[in-house]
């Protein structure tokens, strides 16, 4: 009896690092993909995969970035890329702080592109 609550134990342990840890990529989970939907998913016969997009702009310093050689991060489900690891070390330690100020730009960009005539 001991052997199974022993077996049971580790069993549901594994269970639950599976589902909600450091493995839950693997179960299928996604939240919503890349950044802001910019790459594309795919469904083949190895299952779900997710390709990047050729470019994309570093949230810490602005600068336009090829993401086969850029630094990457995941923050809260989405995938950011970086010119350095400089770059990535800043948004780590406080990645609101960046995001606030790339939302801020795009919707200084929206509204500044709506008022052209």
């Amino acid at each position: 009896m001991e052997t199974l609550i022993y077996f049971l134990f580790w069993a549901a342990v594994i269970f639950l690092m599976m589902r909600f840890g450091c493995g839950s990529h693997i179960m299928g989970h996604r939240h919503g993909g890349g950044r802001s939907g910019s790459g594309t998913s795919t469904t083949g016969s190895g299952g779900l995969r997710w390709e990047p997009p050729e470019k994309d702009v570093d949230p810490v310093c602005g600068m336009t970035i090829e993401t086969a050689a850029a630094k990457s991060a995941v923050h809260d489900g989405t995938v950011y890329y970086f010119c350095s690891q400089v770059c990535r070390e800043k948004f780590e330690a406080n990645p609101t702080a960046y995001l606030k100020k790339t939302a801020e730009s795009s919707q200084h960009a929206e509204h500044s592109h709506e008022h052209r005539h």
